[in-house]
């Protein structure tokens, strides 16, 4: 196994209730020539997850949407959610590295347009439920969950106002989006959603040593840095599980202190 498996205890769950295994994994970018990374994907399967959800970027090739279905086929048996990032939409093009570091003015590069409609209706006829800017109920073990998601903040593809208002009909609810900017992340949380799953940020791609804990230079967002990967929470607002991904662009192959990630989070009872 060439990732890290990120596991995280939240008991967020009413009393009572089962607990719930989600497996959540973001930022593929997979191309024909990604054994590894593929190898890694398909072993996700003997986590035994009871739901699985991606947080987008799934692809980084015009011919990668045949190689994630069959990374993912060992999954689809078990019920998945998924939303889109900025790389299913376009391919990758080079971007000087430096310029994450600095503040974001809004300028995208794009590549060709990537064949996202392809992944979407294949997912979904697989059993799949594509949350850009949809909602949802689903049950999981004796759980009603609601999940809602949005479509990509870093292109401003994404319209929460179709997905807005406080859940109604379940005891959990979650929203799923690909760049946790934090105009979602503060609508979200006065929503009181009780779980945000996030990914985009490559958990700072490259992190200094520190005591206890690297830290991430940038986001590539406005998430504060120390919220670039895992389970934080401020004050009041919702939890916010951010991915560090799977993989990387293929014009920026390093990582430097925060290796290839999925995580599976154990949803419990409240004590």
């Amino acid at each position: 196994m060439s990732y890290k498996l990120r596991e995280v205890t939240l008991p967020l769950l009413p009393k009572g209730h089962e607990a719930i295994r989600v497996l959540h994994f973001s930022d593929l970018h997979l191309t024909p020539k990604r054994k590894t990374e593929i190898a890694d994907i398909k072993s996700f399967a003997d986590l035994k997850p009871d739901l699985v959800i991606s947080t987008g970027d799934f692809l980084a090739h015009r011919d990668a949407v045949p190689v994630v279905l069959d990374a993912l086929a060992g999954l689809f048996d078990v019920p998945g959610l998924f939303i889109f990032g900025s790389n299913d939409y376009y391919e990758p093009v080079f971007k000087n590295p430096f310029r994450y570091l600095l503040k974001d003015d809004g300028d995208r590069k794009h590549g060709p347009e990537l064949p996202w409609r392809g992944l979407s209706q294949s997912l979904t006829q697989l059993g799949w439920i594509d949350l850009n800017q949809s909602k949802t109920t689903l049950k999981i073990k004796d759980s009603v969950i609601e999940a809602r998601g949005t479509d990509d903040a870093h292109l401003n593809r994404d319209d929460y106002s179709k997905v807005a208002g406080k859940p109604k009909n379940c005891v959990f609810s979650i929203a799923v989006t690909h760049a946790p900017y934090m105009r979602l992340i503060n609508t979200m949380s006065k929503d009181e959603i009780d779980l945000i799953f996030a990914g985009h940020t490559h958990g700072g791609q490259v992190r200094l040593p520190w005591l206890g804990e690297s830290k991430a230079l940038t986001t590539n967002c406005d998430l504060p840095r120390w919220r670039a990967r895992g389970a934080t929470q401020k004050g009041k607002q919702s939890w916010l599980h951010v991915s560090a991904g799977m993989g990387t662009s293929p014009f920026a192959r390093i990582r430097v202190a925060s290796p290839p990630e999925a995580s599976l989070i154990t949803l419990e009872a409240a004590l």
